[in-house]
């Protein structure tokens, strides 16, 4: 049986050298992975990024997600080339089409054709076919290549999708699929039947706070997943979110009033979007998922009531139970 991934999510919001210290932290602790999120409005995952491959010897290390309305696909060629160089061929290559693009006054336009496209762009380019592609979205003129060196001509693609479109491309052209903000073990069988294939590695990451005090814990969990809940409920089948609720959540969110959405989310939906209590809870979220088929759990910022114990925590109390099922 192969063993299932276990990695970090981190945010861009961390000042430079925060991020070595915190990879270095995870990565004595054996995790498998470390992402950096594309979130609208903060930091470019590559700056993060490039730190934690210089301060890394192992985990595999990538962005969930670049975005290509946001960013050409030339573009996030070159970043996750030079990341790949950096990281002696760690890299992954994550592409989504992103949330809250109407704040900057971005139109996403055909988004399952513009990830599509991007895929065979930022392949095109990282193994220097210079054959030219003219597609809908995106074009490369014939003889445009990068000019510098690639470490690898392909590296392993995930797509961030929920949608059955979005991840039935992923079926088709990715090695993974993230499910972004989802800790419910229901989804893994909605997105394989969506993706068509068994092949597809399919990741489930979301909000993660972790702590001894397990009421603190899911106090700062409800604080942090509120501007994500507005987005992610509506996308998930298996929960029954009451009619009158998910308008409010979503007014909630779009006015900024995060401590109402905190009051507005029980604990059962909760347990659906996020990693919350003590290790042994977390731990018994995250065996579910793996028991339910993901191939990898993504534990997502903030981690803990610090960063430093929560990843010291979920490192040393949780991977251990977790590691005793996934070998």
């Amino acid at each position: 049986m192969n063993r299932t991934s276990i990695g970090l999510g981190l945010q861009g919001d961390k000042p430079p050298g925060r991020y070595a210290e915190l990879a270095g932290i995870a990565e004595s602790f054996d995790f498998d992975v470390l992402s950096v999120f594309g979130d609208l409005t903060f930091q470019p995952p590559i700056v993060p990024l490039l730190e934690m491959a210089k301060a890394t010897t192992r985990v595999r290390l990538g962005a969930a997600c670049w975005n290509p309305f946001t960013m050409h696909p030339y573009e996030i060629a070159g970043q996750v080339a030079a990341l790949d160089l950096v990281s002696s061929g760690r890299a992954y290559l994550g592409l989504a089409q992103g949330a809250w693009l109407d704040t900057i006054g971005v139109e996403r336009r055909r988004p399952v054709r513009a990830v599509e496209e991007a895929v065979a762009v930022i392949g095109m380019l990282l193994a220097g076919d210079r054959g030219g592609f003219d597609g809908e979205v995106f074009r490369l003129a014939p003889g445009t290549c990068l000019s510098y060196p690639t470490r690898r001509a392909k590296v392993p693609v995930l797509i961030g999708a929920w949608g059955p479109r979005m991840v039935a491309l992923a079926g088709r052209v990715a090695d993974e699929v993230k499910v972004g903000g989802t800790a419910n073990p229901e989804m893994v069988a909605v997105i394989r039947e969506r993706a068509g294939t068994d092949a597809l590695g399919i990741v489930a990451g979301a909000v993660t706070v972790v702590d001894e005090d397990a009421g603190a814990a899911r106090a700062r969990a409800r604080h942090e997943v509120a501007m994500y809940l507005g987005v992610v409920a509506a996308l998930d089948p298996t929960v029954d979110v009451p009619a009158e609720l998910l308008p409010e959540i979503e007014r909630c969110a779009r006015d900024g009033e995060h401590h109402r959405l905190a009051e507005l989310i029980p604990d059962a939906m909760l347990d659906r979007f996020a990693f919350a209590g003590t290790p042994e809870h977390v731990a018994e979220q995250a065996q579910r998922l793996i028991d339910a088929g993901v191939s990898r759990v993504e534990f997502g910022t903030p981690h803990g009531l610090s960063d430093d114990h929560g990843i010291t925590l979920l490192g040393s109390e949780v991977l251990p139970r977790l590691r005793r099922h996934v070998w």
